[in-house]
């Protein structure tokens, strides 16, 4: 077969010799794709495609026998926040509150005195002793500098008294939905913020310069193609500086700087009216970098009990968690966000939060671009059943299960856990999934993500997983992060599997994820090379 293009010479590129899973339902399995442009416009045998295209073919990506896989699509987390870990203090993995207070002593010893020492990723419920600094411990491993860490959800954070002093901050006023936590002997600040007091400190928080963020952007882009990912789904503007810089941020990397990775960009509510203004609402852009649904939070995180329950914590029996904003003020947001035909896509961790959130779903007119309920943690058996709806993406993160279990048990009682991050009764009731991390809350590697979702837990725990009858597949695992991706985008025309007039996205491992006997071995497999509209992106062994 003969490609012919007016006017133009055809240069076709050959992706061979390999074992590529298609995930469509014609081809299963084929050794060779031939792409024109960014796009395949056949697949088949090694010698089938070289007999049809011959001269034609003047790229030639050689699997050198390897497994590959659609493109991987990280549906859901925070570029800015990966990046940031290239230039703050990362405390993810962090065991002992002695060793993180020992990380801030030595980040603090290289910066110059009065700068603010910031960085997230703590995680109390890895540490040995279970509780987190004191305010005291965190003025003496820092000092000379305002300090505001991050807990690894992003609903909960650390400030030390120079910080309180530099932002002027009075526990006495305090933003709806947030909490500065005082001792209850005291009543001075214990150094914990919760939700939105935080933005009575980041509000003084020097900007990073756009240079910093440009060079760190472009490391954590790299950083992704690196791990296998094609395409992700980020939120930013309120950690990039707002929606202009953001964009501009992106934009230069994509279509200046032919960063390859493909962006679809989930913009806060606060911008939507400037999106409207400039014309850029939901659905604009091109296969690069693109606008997609309207970020709104319904409430916090579990860790911190400030995820929205129906019924109260079980080791808080008074605290059924915090409503970001009431369910008069949640309807008018989303309300506003349909007056521009935009869908939203709503951060609902707990069971009450998601229902009210459907609640308003239901009584407004659907757009044409899919509304997503990110996290989507804790369920009941009704919800499900609302949740059956091909306009309504669940985004969900399948590292939490690892990473909550089993002090979740914990917070809402054995009951309630059967119904947390339930995949199988998801896939089951035809609730369309898509797979992310919520970087850098979780690692980026979608490989782990996949193992999770599999296994129900870490490699090195010695169980059948936690609540092992929500197990899935591997083949259903990998769809989250491929068609499941695409559905979130509303790109499954383009995206999501391997088959004729969709983009030349390819993930190629060291293992063939669909033939192992053992699902830890997903844990073992490399990502041996990213290709990205037929152009390789990563190679493991350049």
């Amino acid at each position: 077969m003969i490609v012919i293009r007016k006017g133009a010479i055809v240069v076709l590129t050959l992706i061979t010799n390999g074992k590529i899973y298609t995930f469509n339902q014609k081809e299963e399995i084929v050794q060779s794709i031939v792409v024109d442009g960014e796009k395949i416009i056949d697949l088949g045998t090694d010698r089938d495609m070289k007999l049809q295209y011959g001269s034609q073919i003047k790229n030639i990506i050689d699997l050198q026998g390897k497994t590959a896989i659609p493109g991987l699509t990280d549906s859901h987390m925070h570029l800015s926040g990966v990046a940031s870990n290239f230039i703050e203090l990362n405390l993810t993995g962090v065991k002992s509150k002695q060793e993180m207070l020992n990380q801030i002593k030595e980040k603090a010893s290289s910066l110059p005195k009065g700068e603010w020492l910031l960085g997230r990723g703590w995680d109390e419920n890895l540490f040995e002793e279970g509780s987190i600094p004191t305010i005291a411990e965190l003025d003496e491993a820092a000092k000379d500098h305002p300090l505001f860490l991050g807990r690894i959800c992003g609903h909960a954070f650390l400030a030390n008294k120079k910080a309180f002093e530099v932002c002027q901050v009075s526990p006495l006023h305090v933003p709806a939905g947030g909490e500065i936590v005082l001792d209850p002997i005291t009543k001075e600040p214990t150094g914990l913020i919760l939700e939105t007091a935080s933005e009575l400190f980041t509000k003084h928080i020097p900007d990073k310069s756009y240079e910093q963020w440009k060079a760190a952007l472009k490391k954590a882009m790299e950083y992704c193609m690196k791990c296998g990912l094609t395409s992700i789904h980020t939120n930013d503007p309120l950690y990039l500086g707002g929606f202009d810089q953001t964009y501009q941020l992106y934009d230069e990397l994509i279509h200046q700087e032919k960063i390859g990775l493909r962006c679809h960009l989930l913009i806060d509510y606060p911008f939507l009216s400037l999106l409207n203004e400039k014309n850029r609402l939901p659905g604009y852009g091109n296969s690069r970098l693109n606008i997609g649904a309207i970020k709104i939070f319904a409430d916090g995180a579990l860790g911190r009990r400030t995820a929205l329950l129906s019924e109260p914590y079980e080791d808080d029996p008074s605290n059924y968690g915090t409503a970001i904003h009431d369910e008069k003020k949640l309807f008018e947001m989303i309300q506003k966000a349909r007056e521009y035909n935009a869908p939203v896509a709503v951060h609902t961790i707990g069971d009450k939060a998601l229902e009210n959130v459907l609640n308003i779903l239901e009584q407004l007119p659907e757009v044409s671009m899919r509304d997503r309920v990110i996290h989507a943690s804790i369920l009941r058996p009704d919800l499900i059943q609302r949740m059956k709806k091909t306009t309504l993406i669940a985004d969900i993160q399948p590292r939490f299960i690892p990473s909550d279990f089993p002090w979740i048990e914990e917070r809402i009682g054995k009951k309630r856990t059967e119904f947390a991050y339930p995949f199988k009764t998801m896939l089951q009731n035809g609730i369309l999934c898509a797979g992310g991390s919520d970087a850098p809350i979780e690692p980026v590697e979608p490989l782990l993500g996949i193992h999770a979702a599999v296994t129900r837990k870490r490699k090195e725990e010695h169980h059948d997983g936690y609540i092992p009858h929500e197990k899935i597949s591997i083949k259903e695992a990998i769809q989250l992060y491929t068609i499941g991706g695409a559905y979130a985008s509303n790109e499954e025309n383009v995206k999501g599997t391997i088959e004729k007039g969709k983009y030349a996205d390819l993930t190629v491992l060291s293992h063939d994820l669909l033939q192992l006997k053992d699902p830890d071995e997903i844990l073992d497999t490399s990502v041996e090379m990213t290709i990205i509209g037929g152009k390789q992106t990563y190679t493991k062994y350049e």
